[in-house]
């Protein structure tokens, strides 16, 4: 599989980003990749106006997806991206969305909200309570991430046991003292305790790191950006998977049960 990481700064205006997100298929297209990556919540942001992502929420049948499923009709590019989708108490939901050929093939609710570092998601986003679908891309599973999640393995875990051979993460990675390096020992982790592919690509607004990072399943980067927008390409090998999963055997010498998804968001 050719995957293509497409970096960029989300702005306030959906009608520019959406520009960005089809500019970046195309590109991605023209570079024969297979699977288009882009970053978290790409409808809107403004770091003076942290209710943005909820005023500028959108529905999945709404004007922006519209346009990135009439730029994806005719080709067989994956793209996954997050949006802000309204819901009936107010808030929205974070949801991934795979998009092939016009068509949206899987959606997945973010499970963990970033309520950390003095940031509260949850003031505005409704958690989800189901565990993310695997997606066939290019004769590979890939498993469904989302930003804050990669700080809970279990998920990972579940994903890999599920079957997934890559895990995909788009984000956006807040700046802070040590974020960078935990962003990168974070998303090395996730691929290397699960011999799996890691793809994780960020925002790179004044608020957020960039960096974003491919990963192999022995925990060797073999892409990665800096703080600016860059659009970057991988190989990812199924037989790279195989040869670590031979040598690093984890997921068959683990001692502990699958991870199962609490019930209630409250612990």
């Amino acid at each position: 599989m050719k995957v293509a990481s497409g970096q960029f700064a989300v702005s306030r205006s959906w009608q520019e980003n959406a520009a960005t997100c089809t500019d970046l298929m195309t590109r991605a297209l023209a570079g024969d990749a297979d699977l288009l990556v882009l970053p978290e919540a790409v409808l809107a942001r403004d770091i003076a106006d942290p209710d943005l992502v909820l005023k500028a929420a959108q529905p999945l049948d709404g004007p922006f997806l519209n346009e990135i499923r009439a730029a994806s009709r005719g080709n067989g590019l994956t793209t996954i991206m997050t949006v802000h989708v309204p819901t009936d108490n107010g808030k929205a939901l974070n949801v991934l969305i795979v998009i092939r050929n016009g068509e949206i093939l899987a959606r997945y609710d973010k499970l963990h909200l970033y309520d950390a570092f003095t940031m509260q998601e949850s003031r505005n986003v409704t958690a989800g309570d189901e565990v993310p679908p695997l997606v066939e891309v290019a004769g590979m599973q890939v498993g469904l991430m989302t930003c804050y999640d990669v700080r809970f393995p279990e998920q990972a875990r579940r994903l890999a046991l599920d079957g997934a051979e890559v895990l995909v993460l788009p984000a956006a990675w807040v700046r802070g003292p040590l974020k960078e390096m935990h962003w990168e020992v974070l998303v090395t982790a996730r691929a290397l305790e699960n011999t799996c592919y890691m793809v994780a690509v960020g925002d790179c607004g004044p608020r957020n790191i960039g960096c974003s990072l491919t990963v192999d399943p022995l925990g060797v980067a073999i892409a990665r950006a800096a703080e600016a927008p860059i659009l970057l390409f991988a190989d990812l090998d199924p037989a790279r998977i195989a040869h670590a999963r031979s040598v690093l055997p984890v997921l068959e010498n683990r001692r502990f049960a699958r991870p199962e998804l609490i019930s209630s968001r409250k612990l």
